[in-house]
């Protein structure tokens, strides 16, 4: 059961540090207080995301599926049409000042359980943060970082970053034959604030991404003969204009 001093310790943290991780078991029950109900659908659906053809020109091997929601601080959390996702050089120096499009994501996924209930509970989190925010614009991020023999996988190739929002998620859904793949938070001047390893399902990092900057080691293949990935679910929430 979830419980009030979950969600009380974790927005406290966020308060305090700037960042936090959650643990699988404790963030299952954060979300099972909104739906899990199609979680084995939802999990499965990153085996059919499309190559993110903008990082492939640069020889890093990522799949992803994007969308964008809007939201009022209370009410319905409406998808908008799809749209490029765009950061600035500031924030995104490898792929910044250009409109990236990206395949979106398939309809029964945005539209299921397990999505409206992440975005459901980040909405609530992030909200209690930011009481005067009115409307988010929320962008959500499926990602493979595929691992190859002699080729490791980049999970940030953009490096120790901020992502140029208010508030991020980042929910590992699967380590697949996987190794290292380290968070780390850092403070603006670069001194190392703290750094944890997303190794469960439902593991997640949450970052108020004003106050902090984040980052994740290259993963390599434990065994360098088989299939190697890392898939994570991304949502940014930066309040809306």
């Amino acid at each position: 059961m979830t419980t009030h001093s979950d969600t009380s310790t974790l927005h406290n943290q966020l308060q305090r540090d700037g960042f936090a991780f959650v643990t699988a078991d404790i963030m299952r029950n954060l979300l099972e207080a909104q739906s899990l109900s199609d979680w084995p659908v939802f999990a499965a659906s990153w085996n059919e995301l499309g190559p993110d053809t903008y990082l492939a020109a640069r020889g890093r091997h990522r799949r992803r599926r994007h969308a964008v929601f809007a939201a009022d601080a209370g009410g319905e959390i409406r998808r908008e049409p799809h749209q490029p996702h765009y950061q600035s050089l500031t924030y995104n120096t490898l792929q910044g000042d250009i409109q990236r499009w990206f395949e979106p994501l398939q309809p029964a996924i945005a539209d299921g359980a397990s999505l409206r209930g992440i975005l459901a509970f980040s909405r609530e989190l992030f909200g209690a943060l930011a009481p005067a925010t009115g409307r988010w614009h929320i962008e959500v991020h499926q990602f493979r970082i595929e691992a190859r023999a002699g080729e490791a996988g980049e999970p940030t190739p953009e490096g120790v970053h901020r992502d140029g929002v208010d508030y991020v998620l980042v929910l590992l859904i699967d380590r697949t034959n996987i190794e290292s793949g380290t968070t780390t938070i850092h403070a603006h001047d670069g001194t190392l604030l703290g750094n944890f390893t997303l190794t469960h399902a439902l593991d997640a990092a949450l970052v108020d991404d004003a106050r902090v900057c984040h980052g994740v080691t290259a993963v390599t293949p434990l065994d360098p003969a088989r299939p190697a990935h890392r898939d994570v679910l991304v949502v940014t929430f930066k309040a809306a204009s």
